[in-house]
């Protein structure tokens, strides 16, 4: 089954009507991609693939919800982060994981030895920072959220925000070192 052969107009329009072959297209088609921002969050594999799932139960509860003011995988990519940060809230306590201190943090220098790592190297290094680290890095560096919006998200405060941040750029570099050498 080739799912670039529909629009996402025709997947909306089948999704809307309940009708389950457009809801697997429409997973089919954008399932890959979802699943890598999960597994960006979550750590490892289980429990991207229990994120996943329950963010597409979502998708096809809510469809008829979506406006068509963005664009749909948009939408559905705000329904897997924001699945991706419940889940993360209710099986470990992200909370305890966030200190309101401020850490204090030296540079790294060694860039260019981290360039030479593949993109793959880097995201396998993610998954390993702290719950709080990882979600705040996340955040910020692969989605673009400002710190503001990290801090009303995740009910902290915006000095938090960037202590995580600066705190999983740190632990980042020093792993990223280690591989490099």
């Amino acid at each position: 089954m080739n799912v670039e052969l529909y629009s996402d107009e025709e997947l909306l329009i089948g999704c809307k009507e309940n009708n389950r072959l457009y809801q697997e297209i429409l997973y089919r088609k954008y399932a890959k991609k979802m699943y890598g921002i999960c597994l960006s969050y979550a750590g490892d594999r289980d429990m991207a693939q229990d994120i996943l799932q329950e963010s597409f139960i979502k998708v096809f509860k809510s469809i008829h919800n979506y406006k068509s003011e963005g664009p749909l995988e948009g939408w559905i990519r705000r329904i897997i982060i924001n699945t991706a940060l419940d889940h993360l809230r209710q099986k470990t306590k992200l909370q305890k994981y966030i200190s309101d201190k401020d850490e204090v943090i030296k540079e790294v220098e060694e860039i260019s030895a981290i360039e030479k790592l593949q993109t793959q190297d880097i995201l396998n290094q993610v998954a390993k920072l702290p719950d709080g680290a990882r979600v705040v890095f996340n955040l910020y560096a692969l989605e673009g959220y400002t710190h503001r919006e990290i801090a009303d998200k995740l009910e902290i405060t915006e000095g938090t925000s960037k202590s995580q941040f600066n705190r999983a750029r740190k632990l980042l570099m020093e792993m990223l070192n280690k591989l490099s050498v």
